[in-house]
């Protein structure tokens, strides 16, 4: 069972083909297809598209690269969300939640300490509802985690993770599954090639992040999209050495265990199987 547990399918850059980006998927067999929000004023779109096909999923959050535009009517905004849409099955996580510190903070307008009470806040409310979250983390593993040490949150995904061996096994330890997607098909990509052969299964999932963090074989600076994770499980099961469907299975039992808003998928699997 293939699925995308990243993707931003509601941004403008499939404006113009949505319909057809998810017919590839579909063509791939990708069985789910979960967006995160990234700030309020896409909140609605995104559990809206999510309801517009049957794979479709979503999450609700704040980014940190949005974090310097948002308010506390935001944080505010989401929490309503969170409670009115609590039972749409639809609704798989809190996210995209973290903290950013890739660029400076002050060319970019982004402080820590509002990014830090963001991120605090939004693993509250995931705390609350009992969901995982979706983590965006850059250059802010060790932050990141400070804040998960002091939070109860149920463990989710570490969306894009490119940190060492030792910063990956302290989100393992706390019920996280790492992100693997386009960067690693790179040659030149050895950190994350690490993770993703020396980790096992149970530690990993798939994802696009799509439109960005397009595969090595999208040469040309053609979009990312959502199809691509068929590939993307064939490069991950070629360097571990491993059969497809092996990597697939196991993958997608690690995929439910973090997002457990997905089962009902391995019981429509299991009622679609032939019997033999």
């Amino acid at each position: 069972m293939r699925l995308d547990t990243h993707c931003h399918l509601d941004a403008p850059e499939f404006d113009i083909d949505r319909d057809a980006v998810i017919a590839r998927a579909q063509q791939e067999n990708i069985r789910a297809i979960v967006i995160p929000a990234v700030e309020a004023g896409n909140f609605e779109r995104v559990r809206t598209l999510a309801h517009s096909f049957d794979q479709g999923f979503y999450a609700l959050g704040i980014h940190p690269m949005c974090v310097q535009f948002a308010s506390e009517q935001d944080l505010q905004l989401l929490h309503t969300l969170l409670v009115r849409y609590r039972d749409d099955p639809k609704l798989v996580a809190v996210g995209e939640i973290g903290l950013d510190f890739f660029v400076p903070e002050i060319s970019q307008g982004l402080p820590r300490q509002k990014q830090e009470l963001f991120y605090a806040r939004q693993l509250a409310f995931a705390c609350e509802f009992d969901l995982p979250v979706l983590l965006h983390i850059r250059r802010s593993q060790d932050i990141v985690l400070k804040h998960l040490r002091r939070s109860q949150v149920r463990g989710g995904i570490a969306h894009a993770f490119n940190g060492s061996m030792q910063q990956a096994q302290q989100f393992v330890d706390r019920g996280f599954a790492l992100g693997i997607g386009g960067a690693m098909t790179y040659s030149r990509a050895l950190q994350i090639r690490r993770l993703a052969i020396e980790l096992p299964l149970s530690a990993l999932v798939l994802e696009t992040d799509a439109p960005d963090i397009a595969p090595a074989w999208c040469h040309d600076n053609r979009r990312n999209e959502p199809s691509q994770v068929a590939e993307i499980a064939r490069t991950l099961a070629s360097l571990r050495g491993m059969r497809e469907t092996e990597l697939l299975e196991a993958i997608a039992h690690t995929a439910l265990r973090v997002l457990p808003g997905l089962s009902g998928l391995a019981a429509a699997d299991h009622f679609n199987t032939p019997s033999l």
